[in-house]
């Protein structure tokens, strides 16, 4: 899985003066006096002024990831590779580790579980039986956006995806908690880092 961050409009200081506006007054550098002011912001959730800086990312995961974070909507906008348009061979994702389900929850997972050798062949030719039987049907000439059906959620996809330090603030306090898929949580952290890396001050206290 890859994150990127492909682009960016804005910085701390963005942020700070979007919200002087109001006082029709503006900061040249950034100062202690602008970093009180971001944790004011982010503590009494005026979350407007965070709105005028953005992040553009390109995200290389599993579709099974990608249907998960494509679920936030608010703020962000999502453009996607089209199976429907590309018929390049897929690439599909494979754990490290298979996670066992958890006893109390219907969701989540708990400790690992060993497939042992019949079931972890049975996998790797069932992956490798889609992949084929895909091939096939693009090479006899079936319409990509039919032939796509045969693949697994596990088929890796990419996609960008932009919007403002807000929204994706609100992606990663969700999905960067614990209790978030792993693969999926993968993602939010990689995102995490970037944005924190790009928007020090900001990041740091709409992420607590």
């Amino acid at each position: 899985m890859e994150v990127t961050l492909v682009d960016k409009m804005g910085n701390d200081l963005s942020v700070v003066n979007a919200a002087r506006v109001s006082y029709s007054k503006e900061s040249k550098s950034f100062t202690l006096k602008d970093e009180k002011l971001i944790k004011y912001l982010a503590e009494h959730e005026h979350w407007s002024p965070f709105a005028h800086a953005n992040l553009q990312f390109r995200i290389k995961a599993p579709i099974f990831v990608a249907r998960q974070l494509v679920k936030h909507q608010v703020g962000l906008v999502w453009n996607e590779v089209s199976r429907r348009y590309v018929d390049f061979p897929p690439e599909i994702y494979k754990p490290t580790a298979w996670r066992g389900r958890p006893v109390n929850s219907k969701q989540g997972s708990d400790g690992t579980v060993e497939l042992g050798p019949t079931l972890d062949h049975n996998m790797e030719m069932t992956m490798q039986s889609c992949l084929i039987l895909y091939n096939a049907m693009i090479e006899k000439g079936v319409a990509p956006e039919q032939a796509r059906m045969v693949l697994p959620q596990s088929m890796m996809t990419e996609w960008y995806w932009s919007g403002t330090l807000y929204a994706f603030a609100r992606v990663c306090n969700l999905r960067c908690k614990p209790d978030t898929q792993k693969e999926t949580q993968d993602v939010a952290n990689e995102i995490d880092k970037l944005a924190d890396e790009a928007f020090p001050y900001c990041w740091m206290y709409l992420r607590k």
